[in-house]
């Protein structure tokens, strides 16, 4: 929650939520604490001294692979440069699926805008991992300022994330099955394929059946938040919005289908093309897991993004090494390997991240948009 411990009223918008938790100090006389004025820079400091503490002292220890993490400088070069332009072509993927997604004759988001968004929101990202928060607002934000009204934007995101996740819950329940079954090559502890792959195809059909049933799940939910108050009520209101969100983010990922629009295969490249750079890494300091384990272990991996880490790091790393422990990969290999896929996909869209959103923050201005937020960690909730 921001700037306030109340959580976030129904009905109003983000803008105004921040307002008011704003006037509440001066409305009560008292100045805002130390840490209610600088909690984002502390929690970014903080996190950051725990990310250290994980990789120089924490990760040393547990798996006792302290000398083999100089071996990230030993590693072949061409195969990590191979990585870095993966990589790049992973971006590529989503700038196309985002400006598939919002690109409209009425508006103003291109190619430059929708590269400048998508960078600056993976640097945000990158400062406030809790699934994406950071970027999250930063996409709001600048949608605003190209014309979209606020139901544009909600659409058009709900609708990105269906297609971007329809990709990762397919590929984990074809990956989970296909090792669970003896289809594809690789180990098979039943945690790490079965369970998986049985989230996903759960994930899949509640999100589908939301076409068929969104209007009797949204008044089943709209009673309970009747019957509830305080705390309760909310939450079960904010419940209650989702059904016909996702109902309509799914008409309009069906229609771009129908259409065969181009762009859906961004959001194939987006994960193929960084699923990639984890295998480059791989064979950077050593050999390849099966194709199948290293897809398992990437998304089990990813989960790691929930944790309220600057980049999800310490989380990412620790659920991708330990997913490739389990299948049976050499201890020193899935450090040095996880690592180094890590230095490339965290540090590489750093520095044309800060400059898109630099260069998107002085479009926005001479265009007349909104203000800048202070920052590109400033947050909205993740798609009302």
């Amino acid at each position: 929650m921001t700037g306030s411990d109340k959580p976030p009223q129904p009905g109003r918008s983000p803008r105004e939520r921040h307002e008011g938790s704003g006037t509440s100090a001066a409305e009560t006389g008292r100045s805002p604490s130390f840490w209610r004025r600088h909690r984002r820079a502390l929690s970014t400091v903080l996190g950051a001294l725990l990310a250290f503490g994980f990789f120089y002292y924490l990760l040393p220890r547990i798996v006792g692979l302290g000398p083999t993490l100089k071996a990230l400088r030993h590693g072949n070069v061409w195969w990590l440069a191979l990585g870095v332009v993966l990589e790049a072509l992973s971006f590529v993927g989503a700038i196309a699926l985002f400006r598939g997604v919002f690109s409209k004759p009425d508006n103003r988001v291109d190619w430059k805008a929708s590269y400048e968004i998508t960078m600056a929101g993976a640097a945000a990202t990158k400062l406030v991992a809790t699934a994406g928060a950071g970027g999250v607002a930063l996409t709001v934000w600048a949608l605003h300022g190209y014309g979209l009204s606020g139901t544009e934007v909600a659409d058009g995101l709900v609708c990105f994330e269906i297609l971007t996740y329809a990709v990762y819950m397919a590929a984990m329940a074809i990956a989970g099955y296909g090792l669970w079954l003896g289809v594809f090559s690789g180990g098979a502890p039943a945690a790490l394929t079965l369970v998986p792959a049985v989230f996903a195809t759960v994930v899949i059909l509640v999100v589908l059946s939301m076409l068929f049933v969104y209007q009797p799940v949204e008044t089943f939910l709209l009673r309970r938040a009747q019957r509830s108050s305080g705390k309760a009520a909310r939450r079960w209101g904010r419940a209650a919005a989702w059904p016909r969100a996702l109902h309509t983010g799914l008409v309009m990922a069906i229609a771009m289908l129908k259409r065969r629009d181009p762009s859906l295969l961004g959001a194939l490249a987006a994960w193929g093309f960084d699923i990639a750079v984890l295998w480059a890494s791989f064979r950077a300091f050593g050999h390849s897991p099966p194709g199948a384990v290293i897809v398992m272990g990437y998304y089990v991996g990813t989960l790691g993004n929930v944790l309220p880490l600057p980049g999800g790091i310490g989380g990412v790393e620790g659920g991708m090494i330990g997913s490739f422990l389990a299948f049976g990969v050499q201890k020193s290999l899935a450090v040095i390997a996880v690592l180094g896929y890590r230095t490339i996909s965290y540090w590489l869209p750093t520095i044309p991240g800060a400059i898109a959103y630099w260069r998107l923050r002085r479009e926005l201005r001479r265009a007349g948009g909104p203000r800048q937020p202070s920052g590109p960690t400033s947050r909205t909730t993740q798609t009302e």
